[in-house]
């Protein structure tokens, strides 16, 4: 009798120690520590201490040692204080670019595409009809020979214009994006570290274009009591400060930003957990946490409207689940016309990155 048979399996002994498992571990710690590196290797350690990450060959003095010779971490001669590298910070992007990117299910060869059929950049699945005007090496010759074989028969063989199957070609589109990350004190409330998740996300998206659509564009504001623009190389060290939402200074700074692109496709991106809860009036801020304020929330409001006219569609990605904010949230979407996802901290970076592929393929005139 034929079959199969089973045995017990036993799996081998996790790997402990050796320099690549304990690099992935720290960029995964300097995350947490905003960046400071001192305070992730002591979190390294206390974790060496719980758990034996390290073994008798190869201890956490040679993982340092390995960091520093290539060219991970700096070493502050005057205090002995550690500081991370440019190469630390590209390899925190693409740690966090393999961590949300992987889990995506991707399609073909996941490159920008416009709606627009024709005489593109890039051949699609759809099939049609020669026309005059259709490029030769759009042609489809082995599917027009099968037609010309169907409409006249094998024994004389003859192809005509109405055989001729061409393939549909997509136009390729460039996309600016903003993304807008709430720094405000209740990303870091109730115990709930949210502004982690968020700098993830913005890092790896970074990064994906970088590598994937060099032509697009990225630039990252945040936003609190006021709104600022940071660079790439502050998003490691990004930490929530004692700050209000002004989210409508986030807006304004964005558009203007969009609005000096000369693209067709704009997008702000916006990641927060609350409601607007301050306005900047000259030289001194109107604040209100308690429940919507009218007046911030109907200014917040009158700038979505204003970035609908201006066709920058806002994508919000809410990470609270108070019914009332996410009634605002409601609101905010239908006077833009743009769209609203309410994401859980673990499924954010999906989110956003199935969003930002499916909006490069549309064009907005």
């Amino acid at each position: 009798m034929r079959g199969y048979g089973f045995s017990k399996f036993t799996p081998n002994e996790l790997p402990k120690g050796g320099f690549d498992e304990l690099l992935k571990l720290f960029l995964e710690l300097l995350n947490y520590t905003s960046g400071d590196a001192d305070e992730a290797l002591a979190w390294l350690n206390e974790l060496d201490k719980q758990y034996n990450i390290t073994n008798d060959d190869y201890g956490m003095g040679d993982f340092i040692d390995e960091l520093k010779q290539k060219g991970y971490l700096d070493e502050d001669k005057q205090n002995g204080n550690f500081n991370i590298t440019a190469k630390t910070e590209q390899s925190i992007r693409q740690s966090a670019l393999e961590e949300i990117f992987g889990k995506l299910k991707r399609s073909g060869k996941g490159n920008h595409r416009s709606p627009q059929s024709g005489q593109g950049d890039e051949k699609n699945a759809e099939r049609r009809e020669f026309e005059f005007g259709d490029s030769l090496d759009q042609i489809d010759m082995t599917q027009s020979i099968h037609n010309a074989q169907v409409n006249h028969g094998i024994g004389d063989f003859m192809m005509t214009e109405r055989d001729l199957e061409v393939e549909e070609m997509d136009y390729k589109t460039l996309t600016s994006t903003v993304l807008m990350i709430d720094i405000s004190h209740s990303m870091i409330l109730y115990g709930e570290d949210r502004i982690t998740p968020a700098k993830k996300v913005a890092m790896a998206l970074a990064e994906l274009i970088r590598t994937k659509y060099p032509k697009d564009t990225l630039d990252i504001v945040v936003f609190g009591n006021d709104a600022w623009p940071i660079t790439l190389q502050d998003l490691p060290y990004l930490q929530v400060g004692p700050y209000h939402t002004n989210t409508y200074a986030g807006l304004e700074l964005a558009a203007d930003m969009l609005r000096r692109r000369k693209t067709h496709n704009k997008q702000i991106f916006m990641i927060t957990d609350g409601k607007p809860t301050c306005l900047k009036e000259g030289t001194k801020y109107y604040k209100n946490s308690i429940g919507l304020d009218r007046k911030v929330v109907n200014k917040t409001l009158n700038m979505a409207a204003q970035c609908k006219r201006l066709k920058i569609p806002i994508t919000t990605f809410m990470i609270a689940k108070d019914p009332y904010l996410q009634q605002f949230v409601r609101k905010f979407t239908e006077t833009n016309g743009g769209k609203a996802f309410y994401s859980s901290l673990n499924g954010l970076g999906e989110y956003i990155f199935e969003d930002y592929i499916r909006n490069r393929r549309r064009t907005v005139r």
